[in-house]
């Protein structure tokens, strides 16, 4: 299920997304069947900063920002949480309210949710900003959907990809970022593109 759910998420990754013309955006109807390359059909456990329980399918009819990442990072981390700013600042106003950015620790060990509550404090992370940390299988799961590599290092810190995934409001990936120079502008317009509402009319 793992493997075949992976290869429709990077099949999926690689097409190129319909502009679609913009207009409000309602939620989508919680019955209505998820798309087969939807991120939200994983059913992984994660907990907020703030101790509560979490799916991703939570995020459902909303654009999405989402990177991986751990707390004690002392540099790719922070120019990420920077470049995600820029990215939602590059939005006009009316949408970025409806865009949620949501990152996920791969340090299971010590970035507990209280450690992530932390963070956000000592970052100034927006306070809708989602903070996600899961268990050992829910991370590698999930790392591997969005093709995040990342490994421990003898001194605890963590070799890791650097990559900014846009959701559409379905949840299916529209879009990456690698690396850590340019592509904000596309990132951004990617997600402008998820907050539109398919057969809308301008």
């Amino acid at each position: 299920m793992l493997l075949r759910l992976a290869v429709t998420l990077l099949t999926a990754a690689s097409a190129v997304s319909a502009t679609t013309p913009s207009c409000c955006h309602p939620p989508l109807a919680a019955s209505a069947p998820l798309p087969a390359a939807s991120l939200y059909q994983t059913e992984v456990d994660f907990t907020t900063d703030a101790d509560a329980p979490f799916r991703l399918a939570e995020l459902r009819g909303q654009p999405v920002a989402l990177v991986m990442f751990f707390a004690s990072c002392g540099h790719a981390c922070p120019a990420t949480v920077v470049d995600l700013v820029r990215i939602r600042g590059k939005l006009p106003v009316d949408v970025r309210s409806s865009v949620r950015i949501v990152m996920v620790t791969f340090d299971v060990e010590r970035d507990t949710p209280a450690a992530l509550r932390a963070f956000r404090e000592s970052r100034g992370i927006p306070s809708d900003w989602v903070l996600l940390h899961g268990s050992n299988d829910a991370v590698r799961e999930l790392a591997a959907l969005l093709g995040v590599k990342y490994k421990r290092e003898a001194d605890g810190n963590f070799a890791h990809s650097n990559i900014i995934t846009i959701l559409s409001r379905d949840g299916e990936i529209t879009h990456q970022r690698f690396g850590l120079t340019g592509g904000l502008d596309e990132a951004a317009a990617a997600l402008g593109a998820a907050a539109k509402v398919v057969g809308s009319e301008s």
